[in-house]
């Protein structure tokens, strides 16, 4: 029997993580940079590459770590300093000025070091670093759609729901009285009243600067997830994970120097990447005792994510909300319920393993991921401060007259020649007028002195009208030097273009290289352990084998002093005989 599935894209196992990212994350990343909220969910049943598909590996990275390469490749220098955005404790942010956030710095790192000689003090073992031999390749991916008047800061946060409780994969490890670890306690969700969105309280949000650091809190994420070894997955993951970007945005003031510090302009953005657990049937992994439970809890948590999609679809065929969509049964489904209400969009990937032992389960995949598909979200409208009363481009202005008033760009060179080497035309002399004749009341109505006005008069005119042709002809040549500069910096972006394009290829190559040249050096390594193995078994084997020759070199004395022994004996025997022989009387015959 045949069965056929109509989804929007269709990738094979031979295709690397890129097409996947470019079709399906992209898109959410770009929205994310101009304010939007995305959802992107993993879904499959157990050991179908889930997991790969999100975090991929260092030489073919996912989607979590290509997502946060394309935000901090877009938002560059539009990056702000540690903590001058910081989260509020209902799931928004306040601002605070640069010197303020200076003090703040300054202030955390001194507690940090504090804490340190504390914990040396108290022999308490250092956080262990999360250490991983292989070299990440980058995605250099730059969207354009980034706001140059803002300025952007990146918070990450992740948590697992497990056995439908929600834990803080981030958060430290609490420490009791006599310094055993403490259980973590379980997260509460609660609903943003300004915004309209579900959130997860007290959790643990990292300013990040980089995809390197943010890299970092994920692997720690990873080594504390819920994880065991089943029949069909020795890695099997035993809870819904989700990564939470979220891009926070302002802008800068008139004058495009300083962060407008106002609360209401800030604008967040927030992009959830979802891993589910793997669906399972307990009597395919032999699960017993608490993984059957978390087996349990997986499938009803999955199964209410169907109902509630179905719920949807259902009430969209009818018109009409005619029934009550069942958020609340799960953890996971409250979490996202704002999305499935319109306040972001949704899609999934869905991972498919083509074992015929999970031919029922990749049919209810399939069936379920395809019926999703018909399933409408109105998006709400995004709430988006007014640009209109700020003058767009004010803060490349701002850059350029700190160039100027620093002395990194006189003003000669910018009247007389630009940056980039075009020689402009020289600037006349100032223009002077000839001066008027002197004139007093006693002159009166002297002809000469009138007629020397007059004639100073048409010579301010004239001198008048040559000075507007030459600055009309001054204009035209300046125009076409400015059309020239334009023309040949066009040329030059080209081949920037061109030259950045061809460094991306040569440096991708280089890592591909070092790749190759870690394993082959792995296996160089393997070689050489497996010489040295053959080399103690050389040696055992000759230790032998001496052992074995002297063993049979004192055997084969030992048998030539037996048979030694033996014909002494004999020649002993042979003439004892000899001598009786001789003894023996002879009979006489009478």
């Amino acid at each position: 029997v045949s069965l056929f599935y109509t989804f929007n894209n269709i990738f094979s196992a031979e295709d690397s993580q890129k097409p996947v990212f470019d079709k399906l994350a992209l898109p959410l990343v770009d929205e994310l940079i101009q304010g939007k909220n995305g959802l992107l969910f993993a879904y499959g049943v157990t050991c179908s590459g889930k997991t790969h598909t999100m975090i991929g590996e260092g030489s073919n990275p996912g989607i979590l770590p290509r997502c946060l390469d394309v935000v901090f490749n877009s938002i560059g220098e539009n990056q702000t300093k540690n903590y001058i955005f910081l989260p509020d404790d209902g799931n928004g942010m306040k601002i605070q000025p640069e010197y303020q956030a200076a003090l703040m710095k300054n202030q955390m790192e001194r507690q940090k070091r504090q804490e340190e000689r504390l914990r040396r003090k108290e022999g308490r073992p250092d956080t262990p670093e999360i250490k991983t031999d292989e070299i990440r390749i980058p995605d250099n991916t730059k969207l354009h759609s980034v706001n140059e008047d803002s300025a952007y800061a990146v918070f990450i946060s992740y948590i697992e729901v497990y056995n439908n409780y929600i834990f803080d994969l981030l958060e430290d490890e609490q420490v009791d009285a006599y310094g055993h670890t403490t259980l973590p306690e379980s997260k509460k969700v609660g609903e943003d009243s300004k915004r309209r969105v579900m959130y997860v309280k007290e959790v643990v949000e990292m300013e990040v600067k980089s995809t390197e650091e943010a890299c970092t809190w994920v692997w720690k994420g990873q080594e504390r997830r819920k994880k065991a070894a089943t029949i069909l997955n020795d890695r099997s993951s035993r809870s819904h994970s989700v990564f939470n970007i979220r891009l926070v945005q302002a802008p800068y003031d008139e004058e495009g120097k300083q962060i407008m510090v106002n609360k209401e302009m800030i604008t967040i953005s927030q992009l959830s990447l979802v891993d589910l657990a793997g669906s399972e049937r307990p009597s395919k992994t032999n699960a017993t005792g608490d993984m059957l439970k978390e087996a349990g809890n997986i499938n009803n948590s999955l199964m209410t994510l169907h109902a509630c999609l179905e719920t949807l679809r259902a009430n969209q065929l009818n018109g009409r909300a005619t029934k009550i969509v069942p958020y609340r049964e799960s953890k996971l489904t409250l979490l996202f319920k704002n999305f499935f209400e319109g306040s972001g969009r949704v899609r999934m990937v869905v991972c498919v393993n083509p074992r015929s032992e999970d031919y029922d389960e990749n049919v209810h995949v399939m069936k379920f991921a395809e019926l999703t598909q018909d399933v409408q979200v109105a998006r709400g409208q995004e709430v988006q401060f007014d640009e209109n009363v700020l003058q767009p481009g004010r803060r490349k202005q701002n850059l350029l007259y700190k160039r100027v008033s620093q002395g990194a760009e006189p003003l000669a060179d910018i009247t007389n020649r630009n940056s980039l080497g075009f020689n402009l035309p020289a600037m006349p002399p100032a223009f002077c007028m000839p001066p008027f004749p002197t004139w007093t009341a006693q002159d009166g109505s002297s002809e000469d002195k009138l007629q020397a006005v007059l004639a100073a008069l048409h010579e301010r005119q004239k001198m008048k009208k040559d000075a507007v042709t030459d600055f009309e002809k001054r204009k035209q040549r300046m125009r076409a030097v400015l059309v020239q500069m334009e023309k040949e910096n066009e040329e030059l972006l080209i081949k920037s273009s061109q030259g950045s394009d061809e460094m991306t290829t040569l440096r991708q190559e280089a890592i591909e290289l070092r790749v190759e040249l870690g394993k082959m050096e792995k296996e160089n390594l393997k070689q050489r352990r497996e010489i040295d193995k053959l080399k103690k078994q050389n040696a055992l084997y000759l230790f032998e084998r001496k052992q074995v020759l002297d063993e049979k070199k004192r055997t084969d004395e030992k048998i030539k002093r037996e048979i030694e022994k033996r014909d002494n004996m004999r020649k002993t025997f042979k003439g004892v005989v000899g001598r009786k022989k001789k003894k023996v009387p002879t009979a006489t015959l009478r």
